[in-house]
């Protein structure tokens, strides 16, 4: 846990809210489901910062009945959905806040195909 700075949960008030895409060139995020589940989608960026849609885009399914942590390193933004209602996200950064808002890259949740599981 060395590399952490700071620490939050997320807890989506529904199962149809998407939350991306949002994505950092230099912070790294590890994402842990503490209740219920999330799809989870991860998107190459390119050195500046955009959607790199000649790579493919990589989905996770994260639930807390089969724990494991995610880590998201720098150069991917990440989208997910909770499958669930109740469902809560646990998210660690490697870096502080003021640092995360100058390396934030952000995307509306159409700015590429992705699958975000059966609403």
């Amino acid at each position: 846990m060395e590399p952490i700075k700071r620490f939050y949960e997320i807890r989506p008030s529904s199962t149809e809210t998407i939350r991306a895409w949002q994505g950092h060139l230099i912070e790294t995020k590890w994402f842990y489901c503490t209740a219920g589940s999330f799809v989870m989608n991860l998107l190459p960026l390119t050195e500046n910062g955009q959607p790199n849609t000649s790579l493919k885009i990589e989905q996770y399914y994260l639930t807390s009945d089969e724990p494991l942590v995610l880590k998201v390193p720098g150069g991917y933004a990440s989208g997910f959905r909770a499958m669930e209602n109740n469902a809560k996200l646990l998210v660690f950064s490697d870096v502080s806040l003021g640092a995360s808002k100058n390396d934030d890259f952000r995307f509306p949740e159409n700015a590429v195909g992705a699958d975000w599981g059966e609403m």
